[in-house]
Parts: structure tokens; C-alpha cells; sequence
């Protein structure tokens, strides 16, 4: 992470980070914990999100945990107050924290869907409600970001429910990026690339092979990409950003792509 340099304007600043545990969470966190930013960390994973804290990353970093059940709105609203009783307010939010569980709509129960999108859209809008109150009421010129996907933009079998949470949630975006202009809180989104250690069931190697093969610029999503795009979205030479969702996925879903095989030692 040292390679992300933003002039010292992220030490001090309060992050709050969803999801904290998964590798997306983690990465992000790494991120602003090596520009000096405090980070409440917060996953319904109590176990993980605890081992976070040994991170060699993280050690120098002042932290702050909470378990949160995002399905849950008493549980939000306990982040929000534990939030409020430590800080005061945010500067910073990063609504990560995703579930996909394959399902057919088929056969999809209203419990599954209702999970589904609870954490992926729900959670987002009330989280951000709380928040944002927060900071307009310290005056803070905040800045909000949505973890979206390329799922918003394609859909395959299995995955519905999920490309319909992240379309909503890339809606949901402009709708907060419009109401809290007049604030100057920012609501931007990122859509990262895909990352194997993203996934909870272990990928096989063709399975990752295969995926790379389909993404334009050639490999997976690495520790700094999303990150980098979080940072500078948060950061001063983003003001004039809001509403905006920003692709860092190496090209994939700017098209279907096919990676040309060599033959005779040639790619054609």
C-alpha cells in the first residue's frame, strides 16, 4: 500500500468500513490504515474480524471493532450509535460488505431473496441514512462509497437476485449522491475486478484461469486496485465526483472478451 501517496490528507480522518473481513474489506482497510486514517472495522464474522487487529498492516492503526449483522436494522443502528459514541460522526463510509449465494428464482425462498437483498442494498441505505445524518450534524463535507460489481450490468443464471441488489444499488448511489449535495457529502461507487480470494468456496485453478481469460488486461484484481480508486475518490482531487461508479475490473465488463490463443508461437 505504500504506493498510494494522497499528501497526508487522510491522517486522522474516521473510516467505517462494512465487511471489513472479507478480502475486499481487508485490502481497503490496509489502504487507509497506511495513509493514518482511524478504521472502525466492522463484519458479522466476530472471530475474523478480531484476528484483523494481528494484521502487520493494521497494528499501527487505531481501530475500533463491531459485529454487525446487516439483516438486522437494530444491529445497524447499534453501528451507527456505537459509531456516534466513539466519533461523533464519520468522515468516511465504505458500504463493502456483499453476500451472493447461488440461487434460481426459481426456487429461490422469499427468506433467501429477502437476505440477499437486505445486505446488498437495505443495509447500504440505512447504514448511509445514519451516517450522513452524523455528519451533517458536525458539518462534515463526508464522503460515501458503495461496493458495487459488474453484476449490476450483466446477469447470468444462478445470480438474479444479486445483479438486481447491485443495480439498485448503483440507483441508490445517485438518489444519496443527489439529496446529500447540498451537504457536500460525496456518494460515489466502485466496482472491482475479480479477486479468487473473494470468493467463500475455494476456486479451482481452471476456474481462475478461465475468468482471466475473459478480462481484457490479463490478470485478477491485486491488493491496491479498488483501493486505489476508493482513495482517490475520497480524496481532495475528487471533489467535484459524486454519483459516479467506477469500473476497476481490467475491461471486463467493457465488453465480451475472449483472449486470443497463440498458435506457432503467434497470437492472432
Amino acid at each position: 500500500m505504500s504506493a498510494l501517496h494522497f499528501e497526508g490528507e487522510f491522517i486522522g480522518k474516521k473510516v467505517v468500513i462494512t465487511g471489513a473481513a472479507g478480502i475486499f474489506g481487508t485490502w481497503i482497510a490496509q489502504a487507509f490504515a497506511a495513509q493514518g486514517a482511524k478504521l472502525c472495522l466492522s463484519d458479522i464474522r466476530h472471530d475474523e474480524l478480531r484476528v484483523m487487529g494481528e494484521d502487520p498492516l493494521l497494528q499501527d492503526a487505531e481501530l475500533l471493532f463491531h459485529t454487525t449483522d446487516l439483516t438486522r436494522e437494530a444491529s445497524i443502528a447499534e453501528l451507527a450509535e456505537f459509531i456516534a459514541q466513539e466519533w461523533s460522526s464519520a468522515d468516511i463510509l465504505i458500504n463493502n460488505a456483499g453476500i451472493y449465494q447461488r440461487h434460481r428464482l426459481l426456487e429461490m425462498s422469499t427468506n433467501e431473496w429477502n437476505a440477499s437483498l437486505g445486505v446488498n442494498v437495505t443495509a447500504p441505505f440505512l447504514l448511509t441514512q445514519l451516517l450522513a445524518k452524523q455528519m451533517i450534524k458536525d458539518g462534515k463535507q463526508g464522503s460515501i462509497i458503495n461496493i458495487s460489481s459488474g453484476a449490476a450490468l450483466s446477469n447470468q443464471i444462478g445470480g438474479g437476485h444479486y445483479s438486481t441488489g447491485k443495480a439498485a444499488l448503483a440507483m441508490l448511489t445517485r438518489s444519496f449522491a443527489l439529496e446529500l449535495a447540498p451537504y457536500q457529502i460525496r456518494v460515489n461507487a466502485v466496482s472491482p475486478g475479480f479477486a479468487p480470494g473473494s470468493e467463500v468456496s475455494e476456486l479451482s485453478a481452471d476456474y481462475v484461469q478461465n475468468m482471466i481469460n475473459q478480462i481484457p488486461l490479463g490478470r485478477t484484481s491485486g491488493p491496491q486496485d479498488a483501493p486505489a480508486a476508493i482513495l482517490y475518490l475520497c480524496s481532495k482531487s475528487a471533489s467535484f465526483i459524486t454519483g459516479s461508479t467506477l469500473a476497476v475490473d481490467g475491461g471486463r465488463t467493457a465488453g465480451t472478451f475472449k483472449r486470443p490463443q497463440p498458435q506457432d508461437g503467434k497470437v492472432t
